[in-house]
């Protein structure tokens, strides 16, 4: 692979990068053959070989890794080839069918995506996920203790401490208000947004409440607690709870549910166009089966 840089800055950046194995004939190059870039036993790979590894816009540095990995994956490939086809006896039409099937496999997912990102609708209405998720709520157990509340974390030295509990409590936004101001201030964190699930293990991560042994039971009788360390105080508000495989609320499982509804759509366009390309090809006469 000596001199190699030269040539590859001087190779044509048409295509999308592929990693197709090509295989030569294993007859020696003719006069008029193109560059050869590398030989693997009796196969040859050539100049020609390499167009469209490498996509337009890439630099010259990226060119040459790009074509450089290439290559000598390339020669893996066929130094692996040739052990293998000197140590086992292969079915060669059985190889050549399932290259088919490959081909057309890649070929058919291709068009099927193409005509998925042209057709998908991605909006999913709020009615969608009620009714979905009404109807497969035993699919989403949690994995985790979840509760609703708020959890502040002080530094030992805060001031005005004694406010925290009275504010912590509130539903009233002018007291609200207060409270974040407070905890903007002096909270070394903080979380205040009750009406949002959280995992109750996140919260309570290098807290005196990490060494809780049952956790169930705490959240089954625990309302409002404080607890302290050698380098901070921690109040914690629970609001609501969901223990590990409860029913995870539909606010912990809407995105995953968005996700569901959407790949069932690219699941039944995939479908709709095979029955399509099938009709039309009927219509039209497009196929015969003797």
């Amino acid at each position: 692979m000596k001199n190699l840089n030269p040539i590859l800055l001087s190779l044509p950046l048409l295509m999308a990068a592929c990693d197709l194995v090509k295989v030569k004939d294993d007859t020696a190059p003719q006069a008029d053959s193109p560059r050869i870039i590398a030989r693997a036993n009796d196969h040859y790979l050539y100049i020609t070989d390499l167009e469209g590894i490498v996509s337009p816009g890439a630099s010259p540095g990226d060119s040459i890794d790009l074509v450089k990995a290439y290559i000598n994956n390339w020669v893996r490939k066929q130094l692996l080839i040739d052990e293998a086809s000197a140590r086992i006896d292969f079915d060669e039409a059985e190889i050549q069918r399932k290259i088919l099937d490959y081909r057309y496999s890649l070929i058919a997912y291709e068009y099927k995506a193409y005509y998925i990102n042209q057709h998908l609708n991605k909006e999913v209405s709020d009615e969608e996920i009620a009714n979905y998720y009404q109807e497969n709520q035993d699919n989403f157990p949690l994995k985790q203790n979840i509760i609703r509340g708020r959890f502040i974390r002080l530094p030992k030295d805060a001031p005005k401490t004694l406010d925290i509990k009275r504010l912590i409590f509130t539903t009233r936004e002018e007291k609200l208000e207060a409270l974040k101001a407070y905890c903007f201030n002096y909270a070394l964190m903080y979380s205040l947004e009750d009406s949002v699930w959280i995992n109750f293990d996140d919260i309570i991560k290098n807290t005196p409440l990490a060494e809780i042994p049952n956790k169930v039971d705490f959240l089954k009788r625990t309302k409002y607690t404080e607890s302290h360390d050698e380098t901070s105080k921690y109040y914690l508000l629970i609001r609501e709870y969901k223990k590990t495989d409860d029913i995870a609320p539909l606010e912990v499982v809407k995105d995953q549910i968005i996700d569901i509804i959407i790949n069932k759509r690219k699941v039944e366009l995939a479908r709709n166009l095979e029955k399509e390309v099938y009709e039309k090809a009927v219509e039209t006469n497009a196929f015969e089966i003797y």
